[in-house]
């Protein structure tokens, strides 16, 4: 049995064999191909959860009323790529095998494609949906295939075509756009066609993993973040997206790219938490 993080996010302290949800986090960030700071993420995203409430008015749930259960921060090999996805992976394995929902706190990008490999083997037919302000279509960046700007390409090469769902991308090289239109279904710049897909996945009842990429966000809203791109959604779009996607047949989901320390404000750390809240009693049900 997994032990109890000694800070936890607000309210996400259940006994691991009562809980429904798992949270654990990737502080990882040794990939990223513009400002650092994304490994400080998870822990910001705990300690400052505390400022907000476990009460949604938004959705009328409570984190306080859910089965939740936080692992904590892994300690990864900052190194070596392949050795921290190999234990997120291993994580990510023994929470499916235990019959919970994993949720993964990041951390830069690259630290889903630990998280889908292990959901994928579980669930072949699993589909993605993806929010993100980046295509990350790249099939390599200055040569290495395990990055934060490759990491849809390398769920892509497990899942397969028209599998990866991808929403409010507004950043890509012209490769990764023409590869997106054989391969997967970008709706680009917010979330037009969302409840097409959600229409569609629902009624085949398809597996579905969620990765937000929280630089899907304007930046006027959320500036901590290693990549920012202008031209993103709001909260509210964010959340009622999440809302909408989290009524599939889910089976995995991550937050992740918050970097803490490129907003001295403490905004986005706020926004981080309000987020993850939001997305934890979506998911829950």
């Amino acid at each position: 049995m997994l032990k109890p993080n000694v800070q936890t996010f607000i309210a996400c302290d259940a006994d691991y064999k009562d809980a429904k949800i798992v949270l654990y986090g990737a502080p990882y960030d040794c990939t990223t191909s513009f400002r650092p700071g994304a490994r400080f993420g998870p822990a910001a995203i705990r300690g400052e959860s505390f400022g907000i409430e476990t009460y949604s008015p938004y959705q009328d749930r409570d984190l306080a009323d859910c089965l939740i259960f936080d692992s904590g921060d892994m300690e990864l090999c900052f190194g070596d790529s392949t050795l921290a996805l190999r234990d997120i992976s291993k994580r990510a394995e023994r929470i499916l095998r235990d019959g919970k929902l994993p949720f993964l706190i990041g951390g830069e990008h690259l630290v889903t494609f630990g998280a889908v490999r292990e959901v994928y083997k579980k669930y072949p037919d699993l589909h993605i949906i993806h929010f993100d302000a980046h295509a990350d279509l790249r099939q390599d960046y200055l040569g290495a295939k395990l990055s934060h700007a490759c990491v849809m390409r390398r769920c892509h090469d497990l899942v397969g075509d028209g599998r990866i769902h991808q929403f409010c991308i507004r950043s890509g090289d012209r490769t990764e756009f023409e590869f997106a239109k054989s391969h997967t279904d970008m709706h680009p710049f917010d979330f037009s066609g969302l409840d097409e897909t959600v229409a569609a996945l629902k009624e085949s009842r398809a597996p579905v993993y969620i990765t937000v990429d929280l630089d899907c966000l304007d930046p006027s809203c959320f500036p901590g973040t290693g990549t920012p791109e202008a031209g993103g959604v709001n909260f509210k779009e964010l959340l009622a997206a999440l809302v909408k996607v989290c009524a599939l047949n889910v089976v995995g989901a991550d937050i992740n790219e918050l970097a803490p320390t490129l907003d001295s404000s403490g905004a986005s750390t706020a926004m981080a938490c309000k987020v993850t809240r939001e997305f934890l009693l979506a998911l829950y049900r």
